[in-house]
């Protein structure tokens, strides 16, 4: 599951924008804008409201050099029942995977405090709508629908996100799709009235 969350998130999306490219480049710009919108809502939306994944809530306090940390909240206080932790565990950090998000490259790169919304279901579910038409039989209809229900299954397993982050994933995929499409639209109708008033001599 750790591979598959540090890897598939990347690749496959990678790998379906070169197939638009390709195979639908009539409404690729379409598509390209709504990736381009989702994402940058997101990151806004990083930067104004960073919210902590499952998996840190039991890691230690940040320590005053920085770094990233956990919620800090005192065992007597964590839960009505008594229980000494959240019950999350960080997979990454106790079966190891790709990439270690507390050293290494990752580590510099990585915001640990991204988990709400979920790209990981955004783009997944950018992935399915964007090759619907190209999937013209039933297997490869369902395969489409089992790739964001299983990445769904991986952020949440790994301790990585909530599945309340899952559905801000689908809410900046909604509306990244209406502003990539209305930026879409406005290109041609631009270039149609160009067009018309240049007409071919």
């Amino acid at each position: 599951m750790n591979t598959y969350y540090g890897t598939a998130h990347f690749f496959v999306t990678l790998g379906v924008f070169i197939l638009l490219f390709k195979r639908r480049p009539d409404v690729f710009g379409q598509w390209r804008n709504t990736l381009a919108a989702m994402t940058g809502l997101a990151i806004i939306g990083f930067v104004l409201f960073p919210l902590m994944p499952p998996r840190l809530l039991d890691a230690p306090c940040p320590s005053a050099t920085g770094g990233y940390g956990g919620a800090c909240i005192e065992h007597e206080l964590r839960n009505y029942n008594g229980a000494t932790n959240f019950g999350f565990s960080d997979t990454v950090a106790e079966f190891g995977g790709p990439w270690a998000f507390n050293e290494g490259p990752a580590a510099s790169l990585s915001n640990q405090y991204a988990a709400m919304p979920s790209l990981h279901i955004g783009w997944s579910t950018w992935c399915v709508f964007a090759l619907w038409p190209l999937a013209k039989k039933r297997w490869k209809r369902i395969a489409l629908f089992l790739y964001p229900a299983t990445t769904l299954f991986c952020i949440v397993v790994t301790g990585n996100h909530f599945w309340l982050d899952g559905l801000g994933g689908l809410v900046v995929f909604v509306v990244g799709y209406f502003i990539g499409t209305y930026l879409h639209n406005a290109n041609h109708r631009r270039l149609d009235a160009r067009m018309a008033s240049h007409p071919a001599q």
